[in-house]
């Protein structure tokens, strides 16, 4: 058993030291998360599919919690079997806008998908945004095999409501 900051005793299921800052997420409002390459490298060190399964759910876990007030109509995602909600915020005190977001999902493995995309997307620029493909780094994960369908469309509608925020800015931006 591993032991938290405070001392207790925390259950420590993975046998990869990499996964223990899982564990003990910073929780600082649009706090960074996991970066995409992090993900990938633990990703990597997964053999079976089990315990990818497990990882991403561990990843929602991370996500800063969203406030019930955003759990709103505005911030839902259509197009997902499981009830998703991302919400924007831009900062542009850096001159260039970037897009922030904060996730929620009231399915465990939907709410580690979240996570993923967030890490994917959250924290750029609007045209970094339209030029990273999703579906590539999904496919990279073994997503396409091992998602159902409906999962694999949540996942495109998550990826769709980021990029046309992104485009929305871009377009202001003109």
């Amino acid at each position: 058993m591993a032991r938290t900051r405070a001392g207790e005793l925390a259950p420590n299921p993975y046998r990869f030291q990499g996964f223990a800052s899982l564990y003990w997420p910073e929780r600082k409002p649009w706090a960074d998360m996991t970066t995409i390459d992090e993900i990938r490298d633990n990703f990597e060190l997964l053999d079976e599919w089990d315990d990818r399964y497990r990882y991403v759910i561990e990843l929602g876990r991370t996500l800063e919690p969203m406030p019930e007030a955003e759990h709103s109509a505005e911030n839902k995602v259509q197009g997902c079997v499981s009830q998703v909600w991302l919400q924007k915020m831009v900062d542009r005190s850096h001159g260039e806008p970037v897009l922030k977001y904060r996730g929620d999902s009231d399915a465990h493995i939907v709410r580690g998908l979240v996570a993923i995309v967030l890490a994917l997307y959250s924290g750029r620029t609007p045209r970094e945004i339209v030029d990273t493909d999703a579906i590539a780094v999904f496919n990279e994960f073994g997503f396409r095999d091992h998602l159902t369908p409906q999962r694999s469309n949540g996942l495109r509608s998550m990826v769709e409501r980021i990029k046309t925020d992104a485009r929305e800015a871009l377009a202001e931006a003109s």
